[in-house]
């Protein structure tokens, strides 16, 4: 059975929030679709939702007008009104927020490459116009490359100069454009010298990729 379309009306469309109003005649449904963001649901009207699920489950949810609720990005369902008036409500989805989870992802993915000495993995994470600032270690101190071949080729220095390292304690934040990376450096260069140090990296991205990754550090003493 083929079922009309529910109309969706977008009020607010930003970099922080995504406001669509559903509107469903007796019958009609959303289609299926995948949640790609948090989001609350306000009901503009009480009514009765049938929920289709992946592998054939169903449920129903029944909406009072003014009482919201929120659901988490993944959620995979098709949306039908089930009652024999029309409904209608706000979806309010927090686009920053995914935005940010993306961001931290990517950061995480970008720590563990540099743990697993995958030059290729790391440059996944970075963009096409991409830039590295130096702050120690076998590349000079204040150095700046820019451009990806010589982004890779600085971060295929650093593992050549350190035969063993390992980037620990690491904490991810991101706000927005930046995000910060906080770790700990331990390793031994070519010549034997040991290296303990605390550092940090600031970011600035182009979408989800790096665009910039600009490093501190300093040493550890006790």
């Amino acid at each position: 059975m083929t079922r009309a379309k529910a109309e969706p009306v977008v009020h607010i469309d930003d970099d922080t929030f995504r406001v669509t109003e559903w509107r469903f005649a007796p019958g009609a449904e959303t289609g299926w679709h995948v949640h790609g963001h948090d989001y609350v649901i306000v009901p503009l009207t009480d009514g009765t939702l049938a929920l289709e699920n992946p592998g054939g489950a169903q449920a129903q949810a029944h909406l009072t007008q003014g009482v919201p609720y929120s659901r988490r990005t993944g959620v995979e369902h098709n949306v039908i009104n089930a009652g024999a008036a029309p409904l209608a409500f706000l979806e309010v989805e927090t686009v920053r927020d995914h935005a940010a989870h993306q961001r931290r992802d990517v950061l995480v993915r970008f720590m563990a490459a540099w743990n697993a000495r995958d030059v290729d993995a790391l440059m996944d994470c970075m963009a096409a116009d991409c830039a590295f600032h130096a702050s120690a270690g076998p590349l000079a101190q204040g150095t700046q490359y820019q451009g990806r071949d010589a982004v890779r080729a600085a971060y295929a220095a650093m593992f050549d100069q350190f035969p063993q390292a390992a980037w620990t304690e690491d904490r991810h934040s991101v706000l927005g454009e930046i995000g910060v990376s906080e770790w700990r450096f331990v390793g031994t260069d070519r010549s034997g010298r040991q290296v303990d140090v605390q550092g940090c990296d600031l970011f600035r991205f182009d979408g989800d990729l790096i665009a910039l990754k600009d490093s501190y550090r300093k040493a550890r003493t006790g």
